[in-house]
Order: C-alpha cells, then structure tokens, then sequence
C-alpha cells in the first residue's frame, strides 16, 4: 500500500500529542509486513528523511501574506503549506491527516488524487475556544476547515471513545464512517531510568518524594490549576513542574502570576522547569516521581499518562475526554470530576473546588506508599497489555484496506 500522511508536527518539532502520535504511527506503519508499505510524511518544517520505505519530507511555506490582523498570519501560512502539499504529485492510496492544520490539504487530495481521505481526530477546535487568543476570528476560519473535511472524510479515526461521541455530535459524521483506534506507546523507549543525577542537574532534591506535571503552558492541560492546588497539598509535598511552551503571553503570565501566589503561600519545594526538555531527560523525571498528575480540563486521549504508566507511575488526572480509557480509577491511579461551566465551556465552574479536589487525590497516595506501588505495577502492565504501537498501526493500515476495498467497491 502506498500511504500518504499529512501532518503539521513531526520531529524534531513536535509539541503535542498529534506530533507524538505521527512519529510512532508512521515508523509503524512502514516496518508491517516485512516493510512492503511505502509511508511518505509530508509536514511543516525542513525535514528530509528517506529511510528505506519511509520518506519524510519537510515544507516551507512558498510565500509571506501580511494580515491586518498579525494572528491571521498563522492561518494564512496553514493555508499556502497545505495548497504545497496538495500540489505534491501524489502516488497514493491513501491520504491520512492529522489535526486541522492539514485539512485543507486532505480535502483537495482526496479529490485530486481520488484516494479515500482519512481524519485523525487529535482535538476538535469546538471545545478550544481559547484558540482565539492565538488567531483571532481566524480560529471561526479554522473551525470552518475542520467542519468542512469531517463532513466529506471517508473515514475517520478516534483516539478515545469520548472523541467518537464529539465527532458525531459536533459533526454529524455516522458512526460507521467512525473507529476507534487509541494512541500507543513505545514500550522499549518509555521504561524505567534511574538518574539522580539528573534530578539534581535541575534543582529536584532525589531524596524527596515529588509530584511531576509534564506539559505545555495552555489551557487545555489546565496547568494553572494545578499550581493553584498547591497550597493545599500536604507539607513536605516536592512538586516539579516541567511546563514550557506558552501559547500567548497572557497565559505566561498567568503562570507566573499563579506560581509566585503558590510559593508564598507554601513551604512546599516547587521547581518550575520552564523549557521543553529531551524525551531521555522526561522519562527520568517520570521513573523518580512518586505521582505524575495530569489536570486537563480538555484532552481528547492523553498520550502523557501512557509515558508515565509506561515509567511505573500512578497518575491523577482530571476525568475528562479519553482520561477515564487510559487511567484505570482506583487501580492506576484516582479520576479527579470537572464539573465544567457548561456544555461549551470545559474550564471548571468553581476552580476553588477543583484545584482542592486535585490537591486531596494526591495527598491520598502521597501518604500511602504501598498503594503507590501497587498502582505503578498496574500501570506498567495495562500499558503493556493494550497501548503498544505495533497493535494501534495493524488496526489503521486494516482501517485503510476497509476504506480503499469500500470506495473501489462503489466505483463498480
């Protein structure tokens, strides 16, 4: 099969879960069967990699059109880097895209080429409305790009059952145009290291128990709640936040603001890791947490809890979106509710209460090493058990084959 995957992200920039999503899949994709699949990755970037059957390559955008409006410029950018795409010459089977960076793209593919498009669904811009802090009302564009290729997909991917409801419900897209395929990790990559080295290098005393956040600074991975939770954690409670990456200056700031609050506030030891570090250096920092908390208020699957799990780390964690498919409650780590502020707005309606709710579900294991043990064994064995990559890409290259035999069955 000759397979096309579209995709803002991929290494070395990647910042989110659909950049890690898009590494794995495609190095997958092109090792099934004896390597007989052709994978080319077209991306934002400079990116050139042709490694047997997998062929990546990197675009820049062809031309700069100023906006009177400076966030409409990223739009913009978006749009001349998928018309390049779509003027690739496509040898294809297949076109696969992955966030709405790239739908566009997909679309004029799938026509062109007359090849089945399919959607990965990542993230839906309906539920981030703090998107328009970073593109203005060019995020009612981007919404309107989204819409548009659900609702012409041949097929589309969900990573969580919750995000085959929203596809649905948002879109009107069947269910049976719909499958469920949840992200993976990368047993061997993602297991075990110690490296109290490596704690002291940032300033984590390795002879303190300490909570871990991993992320970066937006909304959506509800970081700010978490810091404000702080203060309500028991004393002696190390927490290491390795946040980085704002979205917009405002909710920079914002963090900053929340933390200097928090340390007045506690003698609790906070690092504040301000800066996206190596995958090497995150899994150590996962091995030594005794919690890794995840305190999202929207996240469609949640591909950091498997890193975590995977490090034998119990987890708390907001129970949102695909959370409650990946954390088994009670067994590899607690569920914290959000009660949100309404259907449309995922942010909690009394953060107060959130942030003590966080706050009382890390007390309870920080308190009970035994259960913590107990949980990170769990963990390790239900990552194991069901989120290998090997097993996600085998049911996407069979989704694929389903999609192709359906549309040639209908050509006839």
């Amino acid at each position: 099969m000759r397979i096309t995957l579209l995709t803002n992200e991929y290494p070395p920039n990647v910042y989110g879960g659909a950049g890690v999503h898009i590494e794995y899949l495609s190095r997958e994709l092109a090792a099934l069967d004896d390597r007989q699949h052709q994978v080319r990755v077209l991306c934002f970037g400079d990116q050139r990699t042709d490694a047997g059957n997998l062929h990546v390559q990197g675009l820049q955008p062809a031309a700069r059109i100023a906006a009177r409006d400076p966030r409409h410029e990223r739009f913009f950018d978006t749009a001349i880097r998928n018309l390049q795409m779509a003027a690739d010459p496509h040898d294809t089977d297949i076109v696969h895209c992955h966030t709405w960076y790239t739908h566009f793209a997909g679309c004029l593919v799938q026509q062109l080429a007359g090849v089945p498009l399919v959607l990965t669904t990542h993230s839906l811009e309906p539920h981030r409305p703090w998107k328009a802090e970073q593109l203005g009302s060019a995020y009612q564009a981007s919404s309107w790009v989204e819409r548009t290729a659900y609702q012409n997909a041949d097929g589309v991917i969900a990573v969580s059952e919750a995000m085959r409801r929203d596809v649905h419900q948002l879109y009107g897209v069947p269910h049976e145009r719909i499958r469920v395929i949840h992200n993976g990790i990368d047993l061997d990559e993602y297991r075990p290291r110690q490296a109290p080295d490596t704690l002291r290098r940032y300033g984590i005393d390795p002879d303190q128990s300490y909570v871990l956040f991993v992320g970066r600074i937006t909304r959506q991975k509800g970081i700010v709640h978490l810091v404000n939770a702080i203060p309500h954690l028991a004393p002696g409670t190390q927490v290491v936040l390795c946040a980085g990456a704002p979205d917009t200056p405002e909710i920079a700031a914002e963090m900053t603001a929340a933390v200097e609050r928090a340390r007045t506030s506690t003698d609790n030891r906070i690092v504040w890791i301000d800066e996206m570090l190596p995958k090497a250096t995150t899994i150590e920092l996962y091995t030594h947490a005794a919690v890794f908390v995840c305190p999202s208020v929207y996240e469609p699957f949640g591909i950091i809890n498997l890193e975590a799990m995977a490090c034998h780390t119990p987890i708390v964690a907001s129970a949102v979106g695909g959370i409650p498919e990946i954390v088994d409650d009670g067994r590899t780590g607690l569920l914290v509710p959000i009660r949100p502020r309404s259907e449309t707005d995922v942010e909690p309606a009394d953060p107060e209460a959130f942030a003590r709710d966080l706050a009382a579900a890390v007390n309870s294991l920080m308190a009970d090493p035994a259960r913590r043990a107990t949980m990170a064994e769990a963990a390790r064995e239900r990552v194991e058990a069901e989120f290998s990559w090997q097993r996600i890409a085998r049911q996407t290259l069979d989704f694929y084959r389903e999609l192709i035999e359906g549309r040639t069955a209908h050509a006839r």
